[in-house]
């Protein structure tokens, strides 16, 4: 037994326990069923529970939460369809997720796997330069399925995309062409135009 201040009270009966959590208003919780004798402790229970699943979402933050993405394509899909779905792929590809692409037969279609095959060949080699591919095709039931995961040209894509920014110019003013820094006129500075004798009227 252990009382709320995790002081040792030693094996008391389970009356008594439950008369001195009583007498604290507070709860009797067994922390250690297994053990011999099991382990009982005082606490508030609405507390500790609180507690314990503030802890678990703050151990979640840091993880990064794996998603199983899944796109669907049909047998007789056509090619400018399956591009599509491929863009699709690579974008959920690029934000950190694996993919399941399936292909899904009806009536006669079971009769021809290898079109399914043969498809999500194509769709693996787009992806060639994006993915790994985890989980070859394998027929499952009515559908054909395999599983792509992130490449290393993913990384090497996100490392790209962040840009050099321009250099600042001196004293904090704007950076400007550089006929505009030689003194030429541009769109904003329009020339004067020569100022011309007023003529006789005939």
């Amino acid at each position: 037994m252990i009382d709320d201040h995790g002081a040792q009270l030693g094996v008391l009966r389970i009356e008594e326990a439950l008369d001195l959590a009583q007498s604290r208003n507070l709860d009797l919780v067994e922390v250690a069923p297994t053990a011999s004798p099991p382990v009982c402790k005082i606490l508030d229970y609405g507390r500790f529970k609180y507690e314990q699943t503030k802890r678990e979402r703050e151990a979640r933050k840091g993880q990064k939460q794996l998603v199983l993405k899944e796109i669907w394509l049909r047998p007789n899909v056509s090619s400018h369809d399956r591009i599509f779905k491929t863009h699709q792929i690579q974008h959920f590809l690029e934000a950190g997720d694996k993919v399941k692409v399936t292909v899904r037969f009806r009536g006669r279609e079971l009769a021809h796997p290898e079109l399914g095959r043969t498809l999500l060949g194509l769709v693996a080699d787009d992806l060639k330069d994006y993915a790994n591919l985890e989980k070859p095709a394998q027929m499952e039931g009515r559908a054909m399925t395999m599983i792509v995961a992130p490449g290393k040209a993913i990384q090497k894509l996100l490392a790209g995309a962040q840009a050099p920014k321009p250099a600042a110019a001196p004293n904090g003013a704007a950076p400007q062409p550089a006929a505009a820094a030689a003194g030429a006129p541009s769109e904003r500075q329009p020339v004067a135009s020569p100022v011309r004798p007023p003529q006789p009227v005939a």
